[in-house]
C-alpha cells in the first residue's frame, strides 16, 4: 500500500458508500473513483482500476461488487457488509419513493425531460472517469487492440455482452500473462 493512503473503519466504509448511494444516480462509478481515490484516499488509481476490473467481470451490479472487494479488502466479510449497507441504503429508500411518484406523473412531458437529462449527465461521468483512468493506466498495443474489438463487438456488430466476454476475455488474459513480468527478471 502507499504510504499516503489510509485505512477506513468500518464506519467510514458505510459512511463512504452511504455517500456514494446517496448522490450516485445512473451512474456511481465515477463518484465511487472521487471518493475512494481523490478525497478519502483509501486506494491508488492502480488499485481502483483493478478493484473495477475485478467488479466488471464478476456477475452482478459492479459498484456492488467494488463495494465487496473494497470493504473485504480492508476488514474481511464485516467491511464488505458494511459497504454493501451503506451503499445500498439510501438508493433503495429513494427508489422506493420516487417509484410511488413516478406511477402518478410519468405521463408528464416535464418528467420525461429530466429522465433524458438524467441519463445524459450519468453518461458524461461514465466517460469522464474512463478518461481519468486512461490517463493514469500503463499502455500497451495489446491493451488498445482489445479495447477496439470490443468496442467493435458491442457497439458495431452488436454482439451479446456474453458472448463479447466469451470471445474477448481468454484473448485479453492470454495476451496479458504472455506479456507479464518473468521472475528472475
Amino acid at each position: 500500500m502507499e504510504p499516503d493512503l489510509r485505512t477506513p473503519s468500518r464506519r467510514e466504509l458505510f459512511a463512504g458508500f452511504f455517500s456514494i448511494g446517496l448522490t450516485g444516480f445512473g451512474g456511481v462509478l465515477p463518484q465511487a473513483h472521487r471518493m475512494m481515490v481523490l478525497r478519502r484516499r483509501w486506494l491508488s488509481e492502480a488499485d481502483f482500476a483493478v478493484m473495477l476490473g475485478l467488479g466488471q467481470v464478476l456477475p452482478g451490479p459492479n459498484i456492488v461488487n467494488v463495494a465487496v472487494a473494497v470493504g473485504s479488502r480492508f476488514h474481511g466479510v464485516g467491511g464488505a457488509a458494511a459497504a454493501i449497507a451503506g451503499l445500498l441504503l439510501a438508493p433503495m429508500v429513494i427508489v422506493l419513493l420516487l417509484a410511488s411518484f413516478y406511477g402518478h406523473y410519468r405521463q408528464l412531458p416535464l418528467v420525461q425531460n429530466v429522465l433524458h437529462g438524467l441519463a445524459s449527465a450519468a453518461a458524461g461521468l461514465i466517460a469522464a472517469m474512463g478518461l481519468r483512468l486512461l490517463a493514469r493506466i500503463e499502455r500497451k498495443l495489446w491493451c488498445g487492440l482489445v479495447a477496439a474489438l470490443t468496442f467493435c463487438a458491442l457497439g458495431i456488430w452488436q454482439l451479446p455482452l456474453l458472448w463479447a466476454l466469451l470471445l474477448l476475455a481468454p484473448v485479453a488474459i492470454g495476451l496479458a500473462w504472455r506479456d507479464r513480468p518473468k521472475e528472475g527478471a
